[in-house]
């Protein structure tokens, strides 16, 4: 006979978080609303401030709701870049101990850049297209200047096509996969004196995009990051 496992005893915070939460999910509150004040919870659920206050935070770090002091707290519209957040701080510390992790991350960037590329060059708006340019000319105005501000602008000339598919959950991929990238191997993003390659590959990309050439559009894509990652595996210095 198999030992019958322990009744736990769950906090009192975590069964209003779990109350709260349903009441959201099933929408008696929606995106916009207040929920009642911790007076009124405290006297519905029969327990203290401090649960209610920690639920509140529960809910909050999990982008339901926002807590401004003085005010109720607000039923929030969910969006790609809160889900995305949600996992920053697991993702930095997995990067941080794990040297197979970050280069797992290197992989799905390069998997994630081709599709998204490749959904670009076939719905490009002449507008996006412009978009590109102007990044890339703000890129270049950085050239030998400003290393940092070159990174940065690179991150938003690939943000930019992830965005160009209009759908948010990539844009919002492509910003973490970007911040966690730079965080913790930069020299993926910015090799000191291939700025002029980098700049050249990513007019060639634009171009394709221009064209509507998706399949010439991801192979300009694989050769730019391949390039990267060839540099990295040779050692040179960032």
């Amino acid at each position: 006979m198999h030992p019958t496992p322990k009744i736990t005893r769950r906090k009192l915070s975590d069964e209003v978080f779990d109350r709260l939460y349903e009441m959201i999910e099933s929408g008696q509150y929606r995106p916009g609303d207040t929920l009642p004040s911790e007076r009124e919870l405290m006297d519905t659920y029969g327990v203290g401030r401090p649960a209610i206050r920690e639920a509140m935070q529960s809910l909050e770090r999990i982008g339901l709701v926002g807590i401004n002091h003085g005010q109720r707290p607000k039923v929030l519209q969910p969006t790609a870049m809160g889900l995305i957040s949600q996992i920053d701080l697991t993702a930095r510390h997995m990067l941080a101990s794990s040297p197979q992790s970050l280069e797992q991350l290197k992989e799905a960037r390069t998997f994630f850049e081709l599709g998204m590329v490749e959904k670009a060059a076939r719905q490009a708006t002449p507008e996006d297209v412009a978009r590109l340019r102007e990044l890339v000319a703000e890129q270049r105005s950085h050239l030998n200047e400003d290393a940092a501000a070159f990174v940065q602008a690179d991150m938003a000339f690939h943000t930019a096509i992830a965005g160009m598919t209009r759908n948010p959950i990539f844009t919002a991929t492509s910003q973490a996969m970007l911040g966690w990238l730079a965080r913790f191997h930069a020299s993926i993003l910015h090799w000191e004196g291939n700025e002029a390659t980098t700049l050249m590959e990513h007019e060639r990309i634009i171009d394709c995009i221009e064209a509507a050439e998706p399949e010439q559009a991801v192979r300009e894509m694989k050769k730019h990051l391949e390039r990267a990652r060839a540099l990295y595996a040779l050692g040179k210095p960032t």
